[in-house]
């Protein structure tokens, strides 16, 4: 049986990063995706990128509506490695923070908590408020949940913009298990 990932997507800027996720995936047999992505999500999708929704979905093994709070991934008894949300707004982190589970993207993040499962928040902000910190700063005390902002980084020498995302990429899907081929790790100095 493939490993499952829950991968969230809500209207924080940052939608080329769901899609090199999606791609990573995709190229790694031993996994499945289920995404759910945010009318907000689809949004941003056509600023950020040339790409429609319906393209993005087809990256996905499996793609669910957020308003499907019945879905199978509302409950623990479906099995996953954890979720992903990728970008998590700041409306989302703060319907984590509170418990506040009103459509199938914080479901699935309150499921992914209760179970104790790996839950990863490419939370996107700048500049972050007391209240940003502070609903972050309590989600990463909580047991499985990373919070990874998508920092640009160039220790890897990045040439292009493509470069950076798929770096970023790579980080947020390290924590289910995943290894990106092209993804290069610090080694010193």
């Amino acid at each position: 049986m493939k490993k499952r990932i829950v991968v969230g997507a809500t209207g924080a800027s940052g939608l080329p990063l769901l899609v090199k996720c999606l791609e990573i995936i995709r190229e790694n047999p031993d996994y499945e995706s289920y995404l759910i992505m945010s009318s907000s999500a689809e949004l941003t999708l056509c600023q950020e990128t040339t790409l429609t929704p319906e393209d993005v979905k087809k990256l996905a093994d499996y793609t669910m509506s957020p308003e499907e709070i019945g879905a199978k991934l509302a409950s623990g008894s479906f099995k996953t490695e954890g979720m992903l949300i990728v970008p998590c707004s700041m409306k989302t982190i703060a319907g984590i923070h509170s418990g506040y589970a009103d459509n199938l993207i914080l479901r699935a993040a309150d499921v992914t908590i209760k179970e104790q499962r790996t839950l990863v928040l490419a939370a996107r902000e700048t500049p972050l408020s007391g209240i940003h910190l502070r609903n972050l700063y309590e989600l990463s005390m909580l047991t499985g949940v990373r919070i990874i902002p998508p920092m640009m980084t160039f220790y890897h020498k990045p040439a292009t913009i493509d470069d950076m995302v798929y770096h970023v990429a790579a980080k947020l899907l390290e924590p289910f298990g995943i290894e990106a081929k092209d993804y290069r790790r610090w080694n010193g100095l």
